[in-house]
């Protein structure tokens, strides 16, 4: 693995552990669920972060989603006073895929097995 492509994986980790600070302080209450940040993605330049979300406890993530757009400068400045680095990196936010799916074939599964008997 290249120097920039570890640095790039180290920096998004810190990224993932602040951020997931930030979200559960600052926009988790009761009506928006249980906010987890799943995985932080880093380009080699460090100058944009891709924030992969998973919510619990609402069957729609999508006014936590609109709060976090509409908040993106204070979240920004708020991550750049706790993460030193050169550049403060551009944030993008969206569900992660991955809990729901696993969630689906888990269901899948135990229906199959029901059927089965």
């Amino acid at each position: 693995m290249s120097k920039s492509g570890l640095r790039a994986r180290r920096v998004a980790a810190l990224v993932k552990e602040e951020m997931g600070g930030l979200l559960v302080q600052e926009f988790q209450d009761a009506s928006s669920g249980f906010i987890t940040v799943t995985r932080v993605d880093m380009p080699a330049d460090l100058r944009s972060a891709h924030v992969y979300l998973s919510v619990f406890g609402t069957d729609d993530p999508g006014p936590l989603m609109d709060r976090l757009e509409k908040r993106k400068g204070y979240i920004r400045k708020t991550l750049a006073s706790r993460v030193k680095l050169k550049y403060n990196p551009e944030l993008f936010f969206a569900l992660d895929p991955g809990p729901g799916h696993e969630e689906r074939i888990d269901r899948l599964i135990e229906m199959t097995k029901k059927h089965d008997r």
